[in-house]
């Protein structure tokens, strides 16, 4: 009933945040009560009143255009592939120059696996819009799964697992190679998509790139790691798994809900959000528009949470948080023909390892993500690096000025160091990456890449069709 209650009230609060809205226009600078006494103040009052109420939908990445060798490149957003719980979003890039093109087509394919652990992938936009300008970037987009039918089937996190080897094999096809970055909860996962890959002889990543997860998460643990190893595993099941009300798509559907998880971060640190929002009040009033327009960025990408399918969420806490079958070399891994493979770290002989932690992060604690290192013992010494980020909060390693100054020159040059030349499955000779096709100034309304949807547990390879349109576009595509 929790979730009914929940939407009940959420709807009911929905007029009245409106009418916080237009009121704090009303008076507003220029407005009709503009002029009176105490109306900016009036404004602020009702503005922070609307942002409080609000529903915070899904957020863009609304990642236009980055610069390459400084010359701006366009960007088009695709969806390659079309899961049920997640779309493989590709950033493709256009450029008409010929130098530019050059460069892009020589540039590493590179798989961000972004968390499936209450916020959206576009927390990831930073990272997304930074690696924009070396690399071919494809990310893992998870759905919200109150809007995934109940016909879809369940999602666990097995089907997790097999969804990112789906995505490398997507990506090894259409270039011969890749390399794969996962940011916080993925690495888990990641390190056993690309372990079970090792295990049955498959072609491997080139690179891994782990940052701030949870390999061990018996090492400094966190508040987060303590909720989950002192409570129970039926005391999750029976506190936070609530059915999906009507009115959705995924109606009936077992989820940890998207607003117990916004309540669960809001309570790690209430006195900051306070102070927070109190601030924002004040730059109202102030007129500080660009202090204003930075606190509504940040929450409007905090406030915006999904829900986690119950199946998928219970067996990570129970797998990562509770049995640590992971570093005890006990995890076994149902694939999408049902054969059940253990997870074995150790057969990872090709596939370079660069791990990232932040010195100061409160939610993967200090050696929680080195530990990578010593369960993949098949690789050589120069093929693995770690790097700790002085001063760096769990936010700080994949966003802000230290992820730009700091840990991506790391990430760029590490994946550079081992790189290898593409090559297309229907080619003779080794390819650069990018397509090249330039729209010209239609290229927004070039339509997006829309690849079969295949099922939850389906084994094949996806080899994604490109639209005979391609063609019609002008002269140089970036793939």
């Amino acid at each position: 009933m929790l979730y009914q209650l929940y939407e009940a009230q959420r709807s009911l609060m929905e007029p009245f945040s409106d009418f916080a809205q237009a009121a704090s226009k009303l008076y507003g600078q220029g407005a009709v009560w503009g002029q009176l006494p105490m109306a900016q103040r009036m404004a602020a009052g009702y503005d922070l009143l609307y942002r409080l109420g609000k529903d915070y939908e899904k957020p863009e990445f609304n990642i236009k255009s980055v610069k390459v060798d400084g010359e701006e490149v366009v960007i088009q957003e695709a969806i390659e592939l079309d899961k049920p719980f997640c779309e493989l979003r590709r950033f493709k890039r256009f450029t008409d120059e010929p130098h530019i093109l050059k460069t892009l087509k020589s540039q590493p394919v590179v798989l961000i696996v972004a968390p499936l652990s209450g916020h959206y992938a576009t927390l990831l936009r930073d990272t997304v819009r930074t690696m924009l300008q070396d690399h071919k970037v494809y990310i893992t987009d998870w759905k919200n799964a109150r809007l995934v039918p109940l016909s879809e089937g369940e999602f666990h996190l097995d089907d997790y697992i097999n969804y990112v080897q789906e995505f490398i094999r997507l990506l090894q096809s259409e270039y011969g190679n890749c390399h794969v970055v996962s940011v916080c909860q993925p690495t888990v996962p990641v390190l056993a998509a690309v372990s079970l890959m090792a295990s049955r002889g498959e072609p491997l990543p080139l690179t891994m790139t782990m940052m701030g997860g949870p390999i061990d998460a018996r090492k400094s643990p966190t508040a987060v790691n303590n909720l989950a190893m002192n409570k129970s595993f039926e005391w999750f099941e029976n506190n936070v798994i609530y059915r999906v009300p009507q009115g959705f798509p995924g109606e009936g559907r077992r989820v940890y809900p998207g607003f117990l998880q916004h309540t669960g971060f809001v309570a790690m640190n209430p006195d900051r959000h306070a102070t927070s929002h109190y601030d924002y009040f004040k730059d109202l009033i102030k007129g500080d528009d660009a202090s204003a327009e930075a606190h509504r960025k940040f929450y409007d990408e905090y406030n915006a949470v999904l829900d986690m399918d119950a199946d998928y969420y219970l067996e990570t806490i129970r797998t990562v948080f509770q049995e640590f079958d992971l570093v005890n070399g006990t995890w076994d891994v149902k694939n999408p023909d049902g054969q059940v493979e253990r997870v074995r770290p150790q057969d990872i002989h090709s596939t370079a390892l660069l791990t990232v932690e932040g010195e100061l992060d409160d939610i993967s604690g200090s050696g929680q993500t080195e530990a990578a290192h010593s369960l993949c013992t098949g690789i050589d010494d120069s093929q693995r690096e770690h790097y700790e980020v002085k001063g760096a909060g769990h936010y700080g390693i994949f966003s802000g000025r230290r992820w730009r100054e700091l840990v991506y020159p790391k990430v760029v040059k590490f994946i550079a160091a081992n790189d290898q030349p593409q090559r297309r499955a229907s080619a003779r000779d080794a390819l650069a990456a990018e397509d090249t096709v330039k729209p010209g100034r239609k290229a927004a309304a070039a339509p997006a890449v829309a690849a079969k949807k295949v099922p939850a547990r389906k084994a094949a390879t996806v080899a994604v069709k490109k639209p005979v349109a391609r063609k019609k576009l002008g002269a140089a595509a970036a793939r």
